[in-house]
């Protein structure tokens, strides 16, 4: 009888252990959060310095609507060359001499000027993480500015999608949350760390892949499609890439971000991936821009946000070509 028992009560506990066993395997793990980046994020987003905030309007201005009262601005040229010429009165300055430079703009809106507007992106996230709240980009770079700089025209793929891309639209991967990505301690104030932070991107440098090799090997990159939900549907993806647009402190979106691989962000024209990439660096995050965003992958089928001589640069505007 005590058998009997025993082996009736063990019948009754196997489906309980094995449910108990099934749930423990399913349960998604808890997230490992970095006391250092919720407090440095905490910060920003109690300072007006979210990501929102700094790709808050206007933080690009295009040649037109600055040509005529240059006088307003102090503009900083990143190119490092006035040989072919550069916009009346501006400064040169390098990443790394940005913030030294722009002490002397004496409240003037700071515009920065690169090639193409991308590297300016990580200039202006630099500016306005550090006081500038009303930097901004010059729109397209000096291609915008005049013909004889266009480095762009040579940017826009007009080929076949590639075999990574997927069109139409058909597999956005479901957003999953990760672990923070890990900073150091510091025992600085939350301000003093950021300037440390932002020094220490601006000092990488410019963190720029193109599309082929990203297309190339999607699968070695978390990749971020910075666009809303019905361009996706319209024009497609690259395959395995991830849509986490807003992308905020204060919405806990950057939970949503890998910090084990490299963040690759892509946009239209790389101006705005530039802005988020030098972000992610400063925040903690391994990160890159994919150059020339949209326009470097799928040209010819953009109805619009797409590069023209017509559009960037719809006059050559004066040169200037005394340094400063």
């Amino acid at each position: 009888m005590k058998k009997f028992l025993r082996f009736s009560l063990f019948i009754l506990l196997v489906p309980a252990l094995l449910f108990s066993s099934c749930k423990k395997d399913t349960e998604t793990p808890e997230r490992t959060t970095d006391p250092e980046f919720q407090a440095l994020t905490a910060y920003m987003a109690a300072n007006s310095m979210d990501l929102s905030d700094v790709l808050a309007s206007p933080w690009y201005l295009t040649a037109a609507s600055i040509k005529d009262n240059l006088n307003d601005y102090f503009i900083i040229d990143l190119r490092g060359t006035y040989d072919a010429g550069h916009i009346p009165g501006a400064v040169s300055a390098t990443l790394t001499s940005l913030l030294d430079v722009a002490d002397d703009a004496n409240g003037k809106t700071i515009i920065v000027a690169c090639f193409s507007g991308q590297s300016a992106g990580h200039a202006v996230t630099a500016l306005r993480l550090s006081g500038y709240s009303n930097a901004a980009s010059l729109l397209f770079g000096m291609s915008s500015w005049h013909s004889t700089l266009d480095s762009w025209t040579a940017a826009c793929d007009t080929k076949t999608p590639h075999a990574s891309w997927i069109d139409p639209a058909g597999s956005i991967v479901a957003n999953k949350e990760f672990d923070d990505p890990d900073l150091p301690a510091y025992s600085s104030t939350d301000a003093e760390f950021l300037a440390q932070r932002v020094d220490a991107m601006l000092a990488a440098g410019f963190k720029g892949d193109l599309s082929a090799d990203i297309l190339a090997a999607p699968g070695s990159f978390f990749i971020n499609n910075y666009w809303a939900a019905t361009d996706v549907e319209t024009y497609g993806n690259i395959i395995g890439a991830y849509r986490i647009q807003p992308l905020t402190i204060a919405g806990e979106e950057f939970k949503h971000i890998d910090p084990s691989k490299t963040v690759a962000t892509y946009c239209w024209t790389g101006q705005t991936s530039s802005v988020i990439t030098a972000y992610l660096n400063v925040i903690g995050y391994t990160a890159t821009s994919l150059k020339n965003g949209a326009n470097s992958m799928i040209y010819d089928n953009l109805t619009a946000h797409k590069w023209s001589a017509a559009t960037g640069c719809p006059e050559d505007l004066p040169l200037e070509a005394t340094t400063k």
